[in-house]
């Protein structure tokens, strides 16, 4: 069940295997799966910080406003690909966010409800 847990991150893992010898620029690809890493990262450790709230309101502000966060993060990531890079860069960054993101996103729908929360 963990290798699910991390599809998001095989997925990069094997994109970089496919993509770079395709000929997809490195440093975009670098850009957005380091971007990628870095928000699931902040996700952890903002995971076990608001689990010790103790008001379910401040829980619920706290969790939209570090999910806000990471969304700002990764759209921060495409902006450094096309300063740092070119259009290429950013394009290859802003795909790889998307695949990761749609990948962690169905499964977490697919998941069920959070653990710990009843189902209602």
């Amino acid at each position: 069940m963990n290798l699910v847990r991390y599809a998001d991150l095989v997925l990069l893992a094997i994109g970089a295997a496919v993509a770079i010898p395709l000929g997809a620029p490195v440093l975009g690809y670098a850009i957005g799966a380091g971007t990628w890493l870095l928000q699931r990262v902040v996700q952890e450790a903002d995971k076990r910080w608001i689990a010790k709230v103790d008001k379910p309101v401040r829980r619920a502000g706290y969790t939209l406003f570090e999910a806000f966060g990471r969304i700002w993060l990764l759209a921060g990531g495409i902006i450094v690909a096309i300063v740092v890079g070119d259009r290429a860069d950013a394009l290859t960054a802003a795909l790889i966010i998307l695949g990761a993101y749609t990948v962690a996103f169905l499964l977490r729908i697919s998941s069920g409800p959070p653990q710990g929360q009843p189902a209602r």
